[in-house]
């Protein structure tokens, strides 16, 4: 695991030289890619959420692979927007070649076409206790005061 600190600096550089200080940060940092899955770290401003799942790189196609690591705007997307998810997610806006890239509630990969998974524990190509830390996201990001500026960097370690 990223130590706090290497977190909190790495954000804090890249959002100076982005410009995006006043931004409500996250950061996944992928740790582990496999041919099934791709999994990580997220952290919000430094400090650490939880895991993330995704599917594995191949060329960014569409419903079989993770997305490019770089940054990301992200956005709320509400219940009502959605007819398959009856909860708040997020949206991860203008990935290049994709469409409807979100942070949503699942356990394998099976559970995503492309989207990022998190939960509070991990395994080969499993997070567990997803409904809970998509809860510990959701509100972590409610608390901050500009969830209307959420920038997403993801990181291939």
């Amino acid at each position: 695991m990223i130590g706090i600190d290497k977190a909190k600096a790495y954000l804090k550089g890249f959002g100076e030289k982005l410009g995006i200080c006043n931004q409500v940060n996250l950061l996944i940092i992928r740790d582990m890619m496999t041919k099934d899955s791709t999994l990580g770290k997220l952290y919000l401003d430094g400090e650490y959420l939880c895991e993330t799942l995704e599917l594995p790189w191949v060329d960014n196609k569409k419903s079989i692979s993770c997305i490019p690591k770089g940054s990301y705007k992200v956005r709320f997307r509400y219940a009502e927007e959605s007819a398959s998810y009856n909860y708040t997610h997020l949206l991860v806006k203008d990935v290049l070649n994709r469409s409807y890239i979100l942070f949503h509630i699942g356990n394998r990969t099976k559970d995503s076409r492309g989207c990022i998974l998190t939960g509070k524990t991990r395994g080969k190509n499993f997070v567990g206790l997803s409904r809970k830390a998509h809860k510990i996201m959701m509100d972590s990001l409610i608390k901050k005061e500009k969830t209307d500026n959420i920038n997403l960097i993801i990181k291939n370690r």
